[in-house]
């Protein structure tokens, strides 16, 4: 694997946002373990044309390089905030422009935020199942945040840390030519 990179891709459109802070934080921790190069991306990134757009040929240009960028992907790092028990919509219009065969195979970390733990279950019942229809190989470690795990929109809890460290841990034999340039606290 040639210059491997970790692409985050958070479904918030408001900053701050505790969910582009979680996933930032798997981005980097990833990216610093393994010597990636890495790139985060949310919805307000990505722009007002992605609302309009029917199909990928009518997003903006800057819409059209992120989703190449979140294609090219080596990993890729997707979080959404929960809304009634689901990711966001936009965050779903995002997804559906992406051709059925463009993730397979691809490395997905899955991670959520909600307000509470009355949700904790958008992991497996809402997104493993999305990117299962893309065929792509989602990570077994699956993040759910919830507001008191956050400080200043920060990740400050430990156990939040803790699955970070786990997920670095889990892509460790994806990037089998890759060395650890920082040592994993899961270690």
């Amino acid at each position: 694997m040639s210059n491997p990179t970790v692409v985050g891709l958070s479904g918030n459109f408001s900053r701050p946002s505790k969910t582009k802070s979680l996933v930032t934080s798997v981005v980097s921790r990833i990216s610093d373990s393994y010597g990636l190069t890495h790139e985060v991306y949310d919805l307000i990134d990505i722009g007002d044309s992605l609302g309009a757009a029917r199909h990928i040929n009518e997003l903006s240009p800057a819409a059209s390089n992120i989703l190449e960028n979140v294609l090219a992907a080596d990993i890729l790092v997707v979080g959404t905030p929960t809304y009634k028990g689901s990711y966001t919509g936009l965050f779903k219009h995002f997804i559906d422009l992406i051709d059925a065969r463009a993730l397979q195979g691809k490395p997905v970390v899955l991670t959520a935020t909600g307000a509470g733990d009355r949700h904790a279950l958008i992991i497996e019942h809402q997104l493993r199942p999305l990117f299962g229809f893309f065929a792509a190989h989602t990570l077994p470690t699956g993040i759910y945040a919830i507001d008191r795990d956050f400080q200043n929109h920060e990740v400050a809890a430990a156990h939040i840390n803790s699955q970070i460290d786990q997920v670095v841990s889990e892509v460790r034999p994806l990037l089998v030519n890759q060395k650890p340039t920082v040592a994993s606290a899961a270690e």
